[in-house]
């Protein structure tokens, strides 16, 4: 195996199980892309002010620093089991886990995190650490859901702005990577504003409205497939809620993507209503896909 001294996939680690388990997904998407894995644990304790050394008269090895150097250690020796060619290196980063993951995707090729976990990462979902990090990050975020499957298909949404293509060209690679058919869907309701001053009529067509959503499929796959001619594709519109229909597509899925922002039902997707319930209710591991770097 080649491993190229490029950008690392990252992974944030906390010393929870769940933190464990994206090494274990982190280690493999590693492998994937032939690239290096930085373990990284943020240490906030000093910015409390609280006694890092251990107390007077403590055992060998306590105190929040040393425990810290540990979590670290113990996920840098998983993902060694899990892909033992990928060299690994953990580092304990001094600052709040949201700047100190920011920071650290600046040189990422991708950033890795569970889906819950302790302390900075406690409550990742329904915090604000998943949701700067996801909004705020300069690489591709994936958000894991334990161990992740080996089949299914890779799902990605699409609404037609530009931030969804740079979603679509992401599914298609993860699709041919894995040898896996990709599913692209897109998901309508009815028309809504995308920008101050847009009128909303009051009569629709339905059908003109799905004729759209296959004219946004079918734009969404033009000359991909020509790029990566082995992956099975399948365009579905879906007549619901961006959120619901991309759940419940997750069901059998082995990978949701999405774009970092959207227009429309998934505009403001990190900060809305629909990033909120695919993140909680996905049942597959979610990227939010944008250019690295």
């Amino acid at each position: 195996m080649t491993i190229h001294s490029a950008d690392p996939v990252v992974v944030g680690v906390d010393g929870s199980a769940t933190a464990l388990d994206a090494v274990r997904v982190a280690a493999r998407e590693a492998a994937f892309r032939h690239r290096p894995l930085r373990v990284v644990h943020a240490f906030i304790w000093p910015l409390t002010r609280a006694p890092l050394t251990p107390a007077p008269g403590a055992p060998a090895g306590a105190g929040l620093r040393n425990q810290a150097e540990r979590c670290v250690a113990e996920a840098v020796a998983e993902a060694g089991k899990v892909a033992p060619d990928v060299p690994v290196t953990g580092v304990v980063v001094d600052g709040a886990p949201a700047a100190v993951l920011v920071a650290e995707s600046r040189r990422a090729t991708l950033m890795v995190l569970g889906h819950r976990g302790l302390g900075g990462f406690a409550g990742l979902l329904i915090g604000s650490v998943t949701l700067q990090v996801s909004a705020r990050a300069h690489c591709p975020v994936l958000v894991t859901r334990g161990e992740a499957r080996a089949d299914g298909p890779v799902v990605v949404g699409v609404d037609g702005s530009a931030h969804s293509g740079v979603a679509v060209g992401f599914a298609y690679e993860e699709a041919a990577r894995r040898g896996a058919p990709l599913v692209v869907v897109h998901a309508w309701l009815y028309p809504t504003p995308i920008g101050p001053g847009d009128v909303v009529p009051l009569v629709y067509d339905p059908e003109a409205l799905a004729e759209e959503s296959q004219r946004i499929l079918a734009e969404a796959v033009a000359g991909w497939s020509e790029r990566y001619p082995d992956v099975e594709v399948r365009q579905r519109s879906v007549r619901g809620a961006p959120a619901r229909v991309l759940v419940e597509q997750s069901a059998s899925a082995q990978l949701v993507v999405v774009g970092a922002h959207g227009r429309g039902a998934l505009a403001g997707l990190l900060l809305g209503s629909v990033s909120h319930a695919v993140l909680h209710h996905a049942h597959a591991p979610l990227v939010i896909a944008r250019h690295a770097g």
